[in-house]
């Protein structure tokens, strides 16, 4: 592969997805029987880098994984989507990360995740690309220190960037000083938009992130997401679907809505198709078992563009 169109960086590792988990597993060596259980492909930015593939962009992963059967088995379904793994790297003695997420009934979860070797992974350069994407930060401290430089270096060789800070386990949500002004977009959930601004309401938190000079796009979870645009803030529906399992439903929204803005540069189409990519991968457990392709995200995200509308401090 040349120059991709997107290159994603950060975290990838396998996700065990289970469900029917009592909500505190007993102890006392009890073993409980639950309704079902996957092995699936994790890791915030190997999902979107998956559903980006999905939808036809050319993409690569920059990411670390460890020389175990994990670390094959995340490798090997990249590779089979058509992501391109030769910026992955593997740790000589580090194992894999991983994650177990005990799903719960009306869609609640709890996730524990075992590091292994992303706290180590810590690029000093990235393959060229249209456009740069981190995913992960606060789960990368290493790369968390470099990103800015590795920002600043892609912009400069004329990529555009993002980020997806996800959750942060410290609850610091501190970034890492010009990290939001090296990025074009950032593209949190509403939590993760109050926490990393302090702001008391979704709008508020935007306006704060504007002011770095990142355009942000707030996920809002299946009411869609708020993009703004010279005229104000407009909110993009979601897609209406019954949920099997959300895991990665947020990573596939960013798979889809950076797949809209580097066709177009239009928020709102971008938005539109990223609400259609997040909703239709929540119809099987795991986040990348029904990825949509173009032609199926089609039809929702020309749905959901057309019903986008304007919204004031009292809707947010």
């Amino acid at each position: 592969m040349g120059r991709p169109d997107l290159l994603v960086v950060g975290d990838a590792n396998p996700d065990v997805l289970v469900t029917g988990a009592p909500l505190t597993p007993p102890g006392g060596q009890a073993e409980i029987l639950v309704d079902g259980a996957v092995l699936a492909l994790g890791g915030s930015a190997a999902i979107v880098a998956h559903g980006a593939a999905r939808l036809g962009m050319s993409t690569a992963l920059a990411a670390m994984v460890g020389r175990d059967a994990a670390g094959d088995f995340v490798l090997d379904v990249l590779s089979s989507a058509g992501v391109d793994i030769s910026g992955c790297l593997r740790h000589e003695s580090l194992p894999t990360g991983l994650s177990v997420c005990l799903n719960r009934p009306g869609g609640d979860r709890a996730i524990l995740t075992a590091p292994g070797c992303l706290p180590h992974f810590a690029p000093r350069t990235l393959p060229a690309a249209r456009h740069v994407h981190a995913a992960s930060y606060f789960l990368q401290p290493a790369l968390a220190g470099r990103l800015p430089a590795l920002f600043r270096a892609a912009r400069a060789g004329g990529a555009s960037t993002s980020l997806d800070t996800n959750y942060d386990p410290a609850g610091s949500w501190q970034l890492a000083p010009g990290l939001l002004g090296a990025c074009d977009l950032v593209l949190p959930n509403a939590a993760e938009a109050l926490a990393l601004t302090g702001a008391g309401t979704v709008l508020g938190a935007m306006s704060a992130l504007a002011g770095t000079g990142a355009v942000p796009v707030v996920k809002l979870g299946r009411r869609g997401a708020v993009v703004q645009d010279s005229a104000g803030p407009l909110l993009v529906s979601g897609t209406e679907v019954d949920p099997v399992d959300t895991v990665g439903a947020g990573d596939s929204f960013d798979a889809g809505f950076l797949a809209g803005w580097l066709d177009s540069g239009d928020l709102v189409a971008a938005a539109a198709l990223g609400c259609a990519c997040g909703a239709l991968s929540t119809r099987a457990a795991g986040g990348t078992a029904t990825q949509p392709g173009r032609p199926e995200a089609a039809g929702p995200a020309a749905r959901a563009q057309a019903g986008a509308r304007r919204i004031g401090a009292h809707d947010m």
